[in-house]
């Protein structure tokens, strides 16, 4: 499992320096860090676990015991703490949405990454299209659009229209 953490850890890593001059955020790699240090955990944890099996070491399989019920702990509290907090973090991340798209101005490295992910994740807008409609980018152009990046990747000539909702 271990060997598995790291080889993602090191895949997002790799990853990342392709997309790096899209992404500004410092606090991208997060992830891929901790992925990385989870796995050096359960690797000494395993060791442990195993010296202690292979020594028929009471101490030793305690304290494995011990650090297992305390992760079992742990992700149970995670657990109940995401349930609670699941609106909030919802919330949080979409008026951190709402803030980006409100920067876009088709231009900037902002711009490019919301076009990207609208992309690549085939979705527009924070909730729906509607949500550029108030939009300071949205009001400046005049057009009654949204960005291309919110057209339907099959359809060749989609102008992002409002009224013309199908090809969004």
């Amino acid at each position: 499992a271990a060997a598995g953490l790291s080889y993602v850890g090191g895949y997002v890593i790799n990853t990342y320096k392709s997309y790096d001059n899209f992404l500004q955020d410092k606090y991208a790699l997060l992830p891929a860090v901790i992925i990385l240090c989870v796995a050096v955990v359960m690797f000494v944890i395993g060791l442990i676990g195993c010296c202690a099996t292979f020594r028929e070491s009471r101490v030793g399989l305690g304290l494995f015991l011990a650090i297992i019920l305390v992760i079992f702990v742990a992700e149970v509290s995670a657990f109940v703490l995401g349930f609670v907090y699941r609106e909030k973090v919802k919330t949080d991340v979409q008026d951190t949405m709402r803030s980006v798209f409100e920067k876009y101005d088709g231009k900037s490295p902002e711009s490019t990454v919301v076009n990207y992910l609208q992309e690549q994740l085939r979705c527009c807008g924070v909730k729906n299209y509607s949500d550029w409609t108030t939009t300071q980018w949205f009001n400046s152009t005049g057009n009654n659009s949204v960005p291309l990046s919110c057209c339907r990747q099959e359809l060749k000539n989609c102008t992002g229209r409002l009224d013309q909702p199908q090809e969004l």
